[in-house]
């Protein structure tokens, strides 16, 4: 898995290690990208609710799309799985690393003989700031609109929580950071 907050760049990573990833393991790889799977049916959904179809901070998105995004992106990567297809997963998935879910078998459900790992990916805040309003997606504009409050949302793992997780910084990583990482993710 590969996650983080907006704008840390999550989906740039997935993409530059899958098809490395791929030839270092041998093994076939796709790619399960939460907001590319689920982005338009949320979207859909939330206007046909009367609500901004961009706004993934709302009350109504948190507490009834959020969780049930995710529940599908997890079983369509066992259903990859089970078909001997590897899987990166993006997602912002910050409660999920807050409460060391990320690599609970039991929570994921998955079996002994399935490689886990999840990479948190950061960078300093104004340079994850600089990178939303620089790709302008509509999603965002409620982070940039409010972002005192969405800053308070945005965790950074440490203690318990961290040690189960790859955190790599995308603030200026060089390319031995990335060589470094791609090694640590083909040797498990």
């Amino acid at each position: 898995m590969v996650c983080g907050h907006a704008g840390t760049g999550k989906t740039s990573l997935a993409k530059r290690l899958i098809g490395p990833l791929a030839r270092a393991t041998g093994e076939p790889f796709c790619l399960l990208d939460k907001d590319t799977l689920y982005g338009r049916t949320s979207a859909a959904t939330l206007s046909a609710l009367g609500q901004d179809p961009h706004d993934r901070d709302s009350p109504l998105f948190l507490h009834h799309l959020r969780d049930p995004e995710y529940q599908g992106l997890l079983d369509t990567a066992r259903e990859n799985l089970a078909l001997g297809v590897s899987v990166l997963v993006v997602a912002p998935l910050s409660r999920e690393a807050r409460e060391r879910r990320l690599t609970d078998r039991a929570w994921l459900g998955v079996d002994a003989d399935v490689k886990v790992a999840a990479v948190w990916v950061r960078c300093d805040e104004a340079t994850a700031q600089h990178r939303i309003v620089a790709r302008a997606h509509p999603d965002d504009a409620w982070k940039l609109a409010h972002w005192d409050d969405y800053r308070q949302r945005r965790i950074d793992p440490v203690g318990a929580a961290l040690d189960a997780l790859i955190a790599f910084d995308t603030t200026s990583p060089t390319d031995a950071d990335y060589d470094a990482l791609l090694q640590r993710l083909a040797s498990l």
